[in-house]
């Protein structure tokens, strides 16, 4: 089994019925709860808040109390073993990187957290498994198309997640999945600070229609 691989089922379980991740940028704490009923109410059930913000941790706290076990709470852009230990502290249950520092995959290895680094090449991609990733987030995914990441496909481990990140649209869902594709994180897409609660659910129901599709 490969390093990891029990640490990472708490992930992939929230991300197999429906794989979408919601990234939810720039969070108010005071927001936290309507937006994740929203979120919750179209069927996501992983919610990610980045740490690249002021008041973020303060954000992700509020977001995990708030959801409690309806959903998988974690972090993203956590870039340094400090920031791991903020995720812990806060409740977090996964972290996700823009890149593949082998310092914050140890630390989240220590902690017992499912990490997802960003890669954007097959040799990040393989260096950052045999640090102990356990799955990847291949950012930006604009860089990737499908046709590429069949080819990443046929190389890398074939139990190895691999969660497209960056200008996902509801209609490169299918062409991304039937390319090997697992996951999708979804950015400003669904969800900008100020964005009607309407917007976020609608946004929402429009990804989860286009998971439904026939690949």
């Amino acid at each position: 089994m490969r390093p990891g691989h029990e640490a990472m089922s708490v992930l992939t379980e929230a991300l197999s019925p429906l794989p979408l991740l919601a990234i939810l940028r720039g969070l108010p704490a005071a927001d936290a709860a309507a937006v994740a009923d929203r979120l919750l109410g179209a069927g996501l059930r992983v919610l990610e808040v980045p740490l690249n913000r002021p008041g973020a941790v303060g954000s992700l706290r509020a977001l995990v109390q708030h959801v409690g076990s309806r959903g998988l709470v974690g972090a993203g852009s956590v870039f340094s073993p400090d920031q791991v230990e903020d995720v812990v502290a806060a409740g977090g249950r996964f972290v996700v990187m823009p890149h593949g520092d082998p310092r914050v995959i140890a630390a989240c290895r220590a902690a017992a957290l499912p990490c997802v680094p960003g890669v954007a090449t097959p040799s990040e991609a393989f260096a950052a498994l045999a640090a102990g990733a356990d799955a990847l987030k291949l950012f930006p995914a604009q860089s990737l198309p499908p046709a590429v990441v069949a080819a990443w496909r046929a190389v890398l481990p074939p139990q190895t997640w691999l969660i497209m990140v960056g200008g996902i649209t509801a209609e490169s869902i299918a062409p991304y999945r039937a390319a090997g594709a697992q996951g999708f994180g979804l950015g400003s897409v669904i969800y900008q600070p100020g964005m009607a609660l309407d917007d976020v659910e609608s946004a929402a129901h429009a990804f989860v229609a286009a998971c439904s599709t026939p690949t």
